[in-house]
């Protein structure tokens, strides 16, 4: 009797690849990069097409203390928040983080408004505290980013960071200074493929090559509209696969930052005695949502809880053996 041939589907189309990070022998001083994309089949379905590089865990890391992140976060990281060096070298050398996503949050107006070159004096610390590929993300308030970004770009110019964000209605600045640097650059959009689309269209025709764009469609976390993300995601990564090669671009999803904003990861036992404990309902729910989006196609995610990031990479180590 012949057995029946397995389905395996067919894809014309493959992820871009993008490179973070220079070492000495490109002109920078990280010790380690990490390649993203390349993928010729949906996420781990190696069986139907390669699938090169595994995704990067990242964690975030900001220029200033958190003041209202929850307790059971609070407390895992300790007080090396209050040094974004000591924070961004713990990530790496104690809890495994693959890259340092640094977040420039202190100088938004309303927050600390420090100045351009206050922020590039902290990414210039995290730098040369750590050895991994850095992400810089701005404030995303759009007129103190197009002062900022340039100069940090600037103080990392050599070492292939990856800088954010650029939008449909903000975007020359941002492009601009990469170019000059040699960075990456992600491409935000709302969770809406056409708007995407739209945005590497517009950074590709000022002469920015796509082999250094990532993309960045705001994400919703577990309970909070993970599956209509997932969806969208997904038909992103099968347009990609079918040939749409301004959809063909790895993708990064702030998965911490939505996870803890959640109410149910946040709260504490006292507030919500029938949710179970806090100091392991926020790392579930991190988990869990970055697991999720793991399978619609994400690429590097943003992580906030050591023990998200350690489990996490467990996952990822599992499904790509």
């Amino acid at each position: 009797m012949k057995l029946m041939e397995a389905a395996v589907e067919k894809w014309s189309g493959a992820i871009q690849e993008v490179t973070i990070g220079a070492g000495a022998d490109e002109g920078g001083t990280r010790t380690s990069t990490v390649r993203i994309g390349g993928a010729g089949a949906l996420p781990f379905m190696d069986f139907e097409g390669v699938t090169p590089n595994p995704p990067v865990v990242a964690m975030e890391v900001w220029d200033c203390e958190p003041t209202d992140w929850p307790a059971a976060l609070r407390a895992a990281l300790g007080d090396r928040v209050k040094d974004p060096a000591k924070w961004a070298r713990a990530c790496v050398e104690e809890f495994g983080a693959d890259a340092i996503c640094l977040k420039l949050a202190n100088t938004h107006p309303d927050e600390g408004n420090t100045s351009p070159q206050e922020a590039a004096d902290v990414v210039k610390a995290v730098l040369a505290a750590t050895g991994v590929p850095l992400i810089i993300w701005g404030s995303e308030n759009d007129e103190k980013d197009n002062q900022v970004m340039p100069v940090c770009s600037q103080a990392a110019a050599g070492e292939r960071c990856l800088l954010g964000a650029v939008t449909e209605d903000n975007y020359k600045t941002l492009v601009a200074a990469c170019q000059a640097d040699g960075h990456a650059l992600i491409g935000l959009s709302p969770i809406d493929i056409n708007i995407a689309k739209q945005v590497n269209i517009l950074v590709s025709e000022m002469g920015f090559p796509l082999d250094r764009m990532v993309m960045y469609q705001t994400t919703g976390s577990l309970g909070y509209g993970i599956e209509y993300t997932y969806s969208i995601q997904e038909r992103g990564r099968l347009a990609a696969l079918g040939a749409d090669k301004m959809m063909a671009l790895p993708v990064i999803c702030m998965v911490g930052q939505e996870a803890w904003r959640a109410k149910e990861a946040k709260a504490t036992t006292e507030e919500q005695p029938t949710w179970g404990n806090a100091d392991t309902r926020g790392v579930y729910w991190e988990l869990a949502t970055a697991a999720t989006l793991l399978q619609a196609g994400s690429d590097i995610m943003v992580m906030r809880h050591p023990d998200a990031v350690r489990a996490l990479k467990d996952v990822v180590g599992n499904l790509t053996k």
